[in-house]
């Protein structure tokens, strides 16, 4: 019945702040709808940033600044984005460390946006067939 996610809508405080947060240290395309809505482009795919004052209608019954917790994917392996994360002094809460993905085991970084959304950016593990039983 479903095929997947158009968007998904995060809650901000201050359009600015996460917009040049998600697109410096995330990477993401930016697509303005206006002064209260932009879409952050993740493939085929977009985070909403709506902001806390807004007008749009319908929204959660409750959207709160920094309630989401999401997994991204990366394209890069880790250690190419600790780098990155490191070089734009963002401090990492957690990781790598080893998790349970959608489709099997992921390796994992964690870090906060500027609301205080927990960011996942994971990479699956990749397993040698000659060491499974």
């Amino acid at each position: 019945m479903l095929s997947g996610l158009d968007h998904l809508v995060i809650t901000v405080t201050d359009i600015s702040r996460a917009v040049d947060f998600y697109s410096r240290v995330l990477g993401l395309d930016v697509r303005y709808r206006d002064r209260e809505r932009v879409d952050l482009m993740l493939g085929d795919m977009a985070l909403r940033l709506h902001w806390t004052d807004s007008d749009v209608s319908p929204t959660a019954a409750t959207p709160t600044p920094g309630s989401l917790d999401i997994c991204l994917r990366s394209q890069l392996p880790l250690s190419e984005i600790q780098r990155h994360l490191e070089a734009l002094e963002v401090e990492l809460e957690l990781g790598p460390v080893t998790r349970q993905g959608a489709i099997g085991e992921i390796e994992s970084l964690y870090l906060r946006d500027p609301d205080g959304n927990l960011l996942e950016i994971s990479r699956p593990l990749k397993h040698d067939a000659t060491s499974d039983p």
